[in-house]
């Protein structure tokens, strides 16, 4: 039996480029007020396409943070179970990576209390979110510290 064809090589600059801008055009999506189911569809295949993409030439940072997306759409659709696995899967990158930048554990504690909020575990959410306010005193910049700070407040708990 003759084996099917694989996917086509794509040199890494290629691939790059595929993960940056299908980043982007999920963070677009994700910040239109209006979008239509088919939208919603578009939104969670760039995000899984930008994260493959990073697992095929990133770091550990850009599989970190394409989880936290990953993770972001599936909470901002209500899809709880795939939002949890995915927010999971950010933290366990992030712990694991001491060259990850100061503000990212702070973010995806963000996101695993954003899961576990979609999926109805409030006690849960709530620890979560301790964790990441407590996060943020180990984020050296004012900027970066505002940023995950203005996310960590539109928290549902």
């Amino acid at each position: 039996m003759s084996q099917p064809p694989g996917p086509p090589e794509i040199d890494a600059a290629a691939r790059r480029a595929l993960a940056v801008g299908l980043f982007n055009h999920t963070w677009t999506l994700l910040e239109k007020g209006d979008r239509t189911p088919a939208e919603d569809d578009e939104m969670v295949h760039a995000a899984h396409a930008s994260r493959y993409h990073w697992g095929e030439v990133g770091e550990p940072v850009n599989l970190a943070r394409g989880e936290w997306q990953v993770s972001r759409v599936y909470s901002v659709l209500g899809r709880g179970e795939p939002a949890l696995y995915h927010a999971r899967r950010c933290v366990e990158l992030n712990e694991s990576n001491p060259e990850r930048e100061d503000w990212e554990v702070a973010s995806a504690y963000e996101g695993m209390s954003r899961a576990l909020a979609v999926s109805g575990d409030l006690a849960g959410a709530t620890e979560w979110k301790r964790k990441a306010e407590s996060a943020l005193a180990d984020i050296a910049e004012a900027e970066d510290r505002e940023v995950i700070g203005k996310d960590i407040a539109t928290l549902p708990v």
